[in-house]
C-alpha cells in the first residue's frame, strides 16, 4: 500500500492545468461499445479508475491503441461476449465503479450483458435502481444470480419508452442513454441528470450519428438510430481538479493560475468559493487565485450561518464538498456543510478533528465547522484515505499543518488525480510517495 509524506506549510507557486474529466472519461470510453467504428478520444486522464476500464475494455476484444498521451483510440468490432462470463471479467468489474455503465452499450448493441455488484468509493449506498428500471422500462429483463452477486441482462430488442427517473442520477442517466441510442422508436427521460458530463457523453453520441433532443436539459428526448458509427471526441478539464486547487492555493494562502478551466462550464463552483471569501479572478479561461492570509465565510442575509449543500446540476457537485469542509477549518467564520447524496462521505471528519479543526459532525449527512481564521494552523497527522475525494482534502489539509503529516491507502487518490504529487512538487509542495 503506497503513502505519501506530506511536510506541510509551503506556498505554492505558479501554473497548473487541470486533467481531463473522471467522470466523462469513464462514460465516453464506455459508449466506445455502441459501434464498430473507430472512436479517437482525447485528453483523457491517466488515473486508476479510467486506466483500469481500458484495460478491461482490451480484454472484452476492444482494439485499443494509444498514439500519444491522453489519446486513446478504441474500435468494438469484435467483441468476445464469453470473456463476460470469466472469473477474471467479474473481479475487474466488480472493483471499478465506472463499469455498471457497461450495461447499457452491451445490452442495446448485442442484447446481453452481465455486471457483478460494483466497487469503487466506500461512502455508502449508491443504488443501481435508476439505471436497471430505465433499462428494464426499454425491454431488457434482469436476473440477480445470487450465488455470482451479479445481474445478468438481456433483450432480443430494445424499444423505445416513456420514463420518469425516481432520481437525477448522473450514471443512471448516461446508462439509460446510451441504451436508447439504439432502442427502436423514440424514448423520452424526464428527471434526467443534465451535468457536464452528460453533455459531453450527448454531444458525441451526436457525432457518432444518434438522434438526441434536449441537451442541457432534464428532458431528453431520443430517436433510436440502426447503427452508430465512429468519431471523434475531447473530454472536458474536471472541474473537481480545478475545486480542489483552488480550495488548495487558500489553504496555503498561495499563488495560483489555474490554466484552461472551461470557465463557463464550471457553473457555481466559482461562486461557491467566493461564499468563503476567497477571491477567485477569471482571465479569459484561466482563474487566478491570489495569496490571501486570511478569508471570511459569508453569512446569508438575515446573518444566520451559511449552508453548503450538494444538489443535481446546475446546483453544487457532491464531489467537492469535502474540499469546502477542509478549507472552512481555516476560515473566518462558521459553516453548515450538508451531504445530501452519500450518507458515509463526511466521515473523514474525525481525522481533521485529530489535526485540530473544530468540526461537529451532527449526523451522516451533516457537519458544523467552525473555523480558526488561521489563528492556528492544523496539526500534522497519521491518516489513512477512505475515498478519492476524502484523500484530495485530507492531502490540503496536510499541505496547510505545521510539520510532517502521512497519508496511506493513497491508491484511492491516485484513482482520480493523476500524478497529483509530481504536479503539486512542481509548484513547491513537499510530498513524497513511498
Amino acid at each position: 500500500m503506497a503513502s505519501f509524506i506530506i511536510e506541510g506549510g509551503h506556498r505554492l507557486s505558479g501554473e497548473i492545468t487541470p486533467q481531463g474529466a473522471k467522470n466523462e472519461a469513464l462514460q465516453v470510453i464506455c459508449a466506445t461499445l455502441l459501434t464498430s467504428g473507430k472512436v479517437t478520444i482525447h485528453n483523457i486522464p491517466d488515473i486508476l479508475d479510467v486506466n483500469n476500464l481500458i484495460v478491461l475494455l482490451s480484454e472484452m476484444g476492444v482494439k485499443t491503441d494509444h498514439p500519444k498521451p491522453g489519446t486513446y483510440t478504441f474500435q468494438a468490432d469484435d467483441i468476445n461476449l464469453d470473456y463476460l462470463q470469466t472469473e477474471e471479467f467479474f473481479k475487474k468489474s466488480a472493483s471499478l465503479r465506472g463499469s455498471v455503465m457497461l450495461v447499457g452499450p452491451l445490452v442495446a448493441r448485442f442484447g446481453y450483458a452481465i455486471i457483478p455488484k460494483p466497487g469503487g468509493d466506500k461512502i455508502g449506498r449508491r443504488r443501481l435502481d435508476t439505471h436497471f428500471i430505465g433499462i428494464q422500462k426499454l425491454g431488457a429483463d434482469f436476473q440477480y444470480d445470487e450465488e455470482r452477486q451479479a445481474y445478468e441482462v438481456k433483450a432480443e430488442k430494445l424499444r423505445g419508452a416513456y420514463m420518469l427517473l425516481d432520481e437525477a442520477s448522473v450514471t443512471g442517466t448516461a446508462n439509460i442513454l446510451m441504451a436508447s441510442v439504439l432502442a427502436e422508436g423514440k424514448t423520452t427521460i424526464y428527471n434526467a441528470a443534465c451535468e457536464p458530463y452528460l453533455q459531453q457523453l450527448t454531444k458525441m453520441l451526436l457525432k457518432m450519428g444518434a438522434k438526441i433532443e434536449g441537451l442541457a436539459s432534464n428532458l431528453l428526448t431520443i430517436e433510436g438510430v440502426e447503427k452508430l458509427h465512429g468519431c471523434e471526441h475531447t473530454i472536458f478539464p474536471d472541474m473537481i481538479e480545478v475545486g480542489s486547487f483552488i480550495g488548495m492555493a487558500a489553504m496555503t494562502a498561495s499563488k495560483l493560475r489555474i490554466k484552461d478551466v472551461s470557465y463557463n462550464d464550471l457553473g457555481i463552483i466559482p461562486d461557491a468559493f467566493r461564499k468563503f471569501g476567497i477571491t477567485v479572478e477569471q482571465d479569459a479561461d484561466d482563474i487566478i487565485i491570489p495569496v490571501q492570509e486570511e478569508y471570511t465565510i459569508d453569512t446569508f442575509i438575515d446573518g444566520s450561518i451559511l449552508t453548503i449543500a450538494d444538489a443535481p446540476w446546475p446546483g453544487l457537485t457532491p464531489d467537492l464538498l469535502s474540499v469546502f469542509l477542509v478549507v472552512a477549518t481555516q476560515a473566518n467564520g462558521s459553516v453548515l456543510i450538508h451531504q445530501k447524496m452519500f450518507e458515509s462521505r463526511l466521515f473523514f471528519v474525525d481525522k481533521l478533528i485529530d489535526m485540530g479543526a473544530q468540526i461537529i459532525l451532527c449526523d451522516p449527512h451533516r457537519a458544523t465547522v467552525i473555523g480558526s481564521a488561521k489563528r492556528y494552523s492544523l496539526r500534522a497527522a497519521n491518516m489513512i484515505s477512505p475515498d478519492i475525494r476524502a484523500g484530495i482534502a485530507l492531502l490540503i489539509a496536510a499541505m496547510s499543518a505545521q510539520g510532517t503529516s502521512r497519508i496511506h491507502n493513497i491508491d484511492q487518490i491516485d484513482r482520480g488525480y493523476q500524478d497529483i504529487d509530481k504536479r503539486l512538487n512542481a509548484l513547491g509542495a513537499r510530498i513524497t510517495r513511498i
